[in-house]
């Protein structure tokens, strides 16, 4: 009898303890609505496969609540839908896919959006492929209050409107607008924060514009890009305006920004770049590879635009650019805090780069990077920072640009930089002016860039915390000059000859006076005219 009681005990004890767990972390399914463009019926229940819906109509009378599902057959074609419904993070709302074969097609010839996300919370869109010839694709808006959690996975978007055009895009009607894959919000006006955005293993060509995000004063928080393609498009990949703290990371941008942006004479009429900031903070583009970028005004890997504070580059693969750096701030309110690291750009060469192109950086951190065949590199307007531990080697003829008297009021510091195939600039006492010592000689290979044990420059960088890894994800272990931290691999390191030398500096030399000569025939010819005025 005592045994007896003791079981009913327990039995009751769990029961009530049963009923003290809450009731979200035992969240029953939600609802399954499905989708068949071949085989369906509008005027069916939609709640099973053997009684699908035909079309997208039906989706605008659904009240989707946290744990609904909206999956569309596999082979089929669809056109757009709104949705304005909220999940939970336990219990998001999922678009996607079943069935066997291609990804449904999602798809519109009007000038409009393909998926509308306006006020959604925990909404997840995955395995679907998405094309607008006259559109665009997803487009989150948070209209009247932020939006949270939205989750974009596995979508392939191409075939919006990747055509010429004559100036940058307007994103005032979101993706559409803006011939983009995605787009966060709208440019200008009025709306709410969108945070905890998260697109992953997404591939967008074709378009015009990947994934364009801007905000207001309600700073978008916690964006993450990650395992992203783009490629073969008109314009940028990735644009993070308004946002705090975010990141992408292990993404591709090939090809992309191939409009030119000139007229037939020439004039640059927009300016376009693959990945940049802009009224950004606390936010990260790091371990991607940028190249082909072919806009004449821009087309750089490196763009903090105006109003970016704390933000920062590194672990960058930059290749085949116009140039790999612009940086452009407003006099209202400097760029400050940002950081270019462990970076490796080749052949970035077509034109100039900047250090600051207008009213400046301050304590701004560029250091480790290795910049193999640059044009002019250009260090201006850089005020309170540090450039150190960085390799340079300009294509021949080209020349790092310092501005002495503006550099010595700036406070500036220029330490343990290695400078090849140029003039070592006197401004930094401690430079180096010597081969590498790089493993080997593909340019198009990022492995040719490691250092060789017998390198000089192992060893020979400056302290700099801040970064635990080196451009080839190993752990920092050498205090090197360049974006290869360790020890050196086991390659022999060749001298430079003393005759290969003594050439450099000849070359240095006549460079020198040919800069110098057409400098002072231009300002006197300046001065003859005035005469005449």
């Amino acid at each position: 009898m005592c045994a007896v009681k003791k079981i009913t005990a327990i039995i009751l004890c769990a029961c009530v303890l049963l009923c003290c767990v809450p009731i979200s972390g035992y969240a029953a399914d939600g609802n399954v609505y499905y989708i068949d463009s071949t085989a369906g019926d509008d005027a069916a229940a939609g709640t099973s496969p053997s009684t699908a819906w035909k079309t997208t109509a039906n989706i605008a009378s659904l009240t989707l609540e946290p744990g609904d599902k909206l999956l569309f057959k596999c082979g089929g074609t669809y056109s757009t839908f709104k949705l304005a419904c909220s999940g939970t993070k336990e219990a998001p709302i999922v678009v996607s896919s079943y069935g066997e074969g291609d990804r449904p097609l999602l798809t519109t010839d009007a000038y409009d959006s393909v998926i509308k996300l306006f006020d959604c919370d925990y909404v997840t869109v995955s395995n679907l492929e998405l094309t607008a010839h006259n559109g665009g694709g997803i487009w989150v808006y948070a209209c009247d209050k932020e939006s949270c959690g939205v989750t974009i996975d596995n979508v392939v978007m191409h075939d919006m409107q990747n055509h010429t055009v004559t100036t940058r895009d307007n994103y005032y009607d979101g993706p559409t607008s803006g011939r983009a894959g995605i787009v966060v919000n709208k440019y200008g006006g009025d709306y709410r924060a969108v945070n905890d955005l998260t697109v992953t293993n997404c591939e967008i060509y074709d378009t015009g514009n990947g994934i364009f995000i801007t905000g207001t004063q309600d700073l978008n928080k916690n964006i993450l890009i990650k395992d992203c393609y783009f490629h073969d498009m008109d314009a940028e990949a990735v644009v993070l305006e308004g946002c705090d703290g975010a990141l992408v990371t292990h993404c591709r941008a090939i090809d992309c920004c191939q409009g030119e942006g000139v007229d037939e004479e020439g004039n640059i009429l927009y300016y376009t770049a693959a990945m940049w900031f802009h009224y950004t903070s606390n936010s990260t583009i790091e371990y991607c590879e940028i190249a082909g970028q072919k806009n004449v005004g821009d087309g750089m890997t490196v763009d903090f635009d105006h109003h970016s504070y704390n933000c920062t580059y590194q672990y960058i693969y930059s290749h085949d650019n116009m140039r790999f750096m612009v940086n452009n701030s407003k006099s209202d309110s400097p760029n400050s805090g940002n950081t270019v690291r462990y970076c490796l750009s080749v052949n970035d060469g077509y034109d100039t780069s900047h250090l600051s192109n207008s009213s400046g950086e301050y304590n701004f951190s560029f250091y480790n990077n290795t910049i193999i065949g640059c044009a002019d590199f250009n260090f201006r307007h850089t005020y309170d920072s540090v450039v150190a531990n960085n390799i340079f080697i300009p294509k021949d003829n080209c020349r790092i640009v310092f501005y002495a008297n503006e550099m010595k009021e700036s406070t500036t510091v220029f330490t343990n930089n290695c400078y090849y195939n140029v003039k070592t600039p006197t401004l930094e006492a401690g430079a180096m002016n010597v081969a590498p010592g790089f493993v080997g000689d593909d340019m198009s290979d990022p492995a040719s860039f490691v250092l060789s044990a017998g390198s000089p420059l192992i060893g020979a960088g400056v302290q700099i915390d801040g970064s635990e890894y080196d451009f080839f994800g190993s752990e920092i272990t050498s205090t090197n000059i360049g974006c290869y931290a360790g020890v050196g691999a086991d390659a022999e390191y060749e001298n430079e000859s003393l005759l290969h030398r003594l050439l450099r500096k000849l070359a240095y030399l006549v460079e020198f006076i040919r800069v110098y000569t057409s400098y002072e025939v231009n300002r006197l010819y300046k001065k003859f005219l005035k005469l005449f005025e």
